[in-house]
Parts: structure tokens; sequence; C-alpha cells
């Protein structure tokens, strides 16, 4: 998020007005403190002049590995629901 705001050349207050909160909300946000919601995605897109579903999938990518990247049986339970999600 921050490379992208700084390729825009957008300073972070105006992000955070953009986002209608305080620039330390914005600031841990762009070190991965805090995840953002569907909505704050869809907002950040909006912001960067982005298609939204890019960003979106990048986001929703972050949640899986999350979910399933220290569980021994992720990549299999990734491999079974991905088979379960074509067959419905």
């Amino acid at each position: 998020m921050l490379k992208q705001r700084e390729d825009k050349k957008l300073l972070l207050r105006q992000s955070a007005t953009y986002f209608e909160d305080d620039e330390a909300f914005v600031s841990i946000l762009e070190r991965g403190e805090r995840k953002a919601s569907r909505e704050l995605v869809i907002k950040l897109a909006e912001l960067l002049q982005t298609p939204p579903e890019p960003v979106l999938t990048i986001w929703l990518s972050d949640k899986i590995l999350k979910i399933i990247n220290y569980d021994k049986q992720g990549e299999d339970a990734l491999k079974l629901a991905l088979k379960n999600s074509k067959t419905k």
C-alpha cells in the first residue's frame, strides 16, 4: 500500500482524509499491523485509481495464506477446496 501511495505521489495525510481517519491509522495499515476490511480495500483501489479486482485478489490471497501457511495440511486443504469449488 505504501509503495502504491508513493507512486501516486499521495501524502499520508491525503490518504487519511480520503479514508476519513487519521494518519496513524493509515500508517498502521501500510505497515501491515492491521488488516484491512474488504470495504477498505475497495476504497483503497478507488484512491489509487486502479480496478478493485486485482487489489481484492491480493487481499484475499493474503487472508488465505495466513490461515493455511502454518498448517502441515494447508496445501492439501487448499487443493481440496479448489477441487470442491469447481464441482459446485
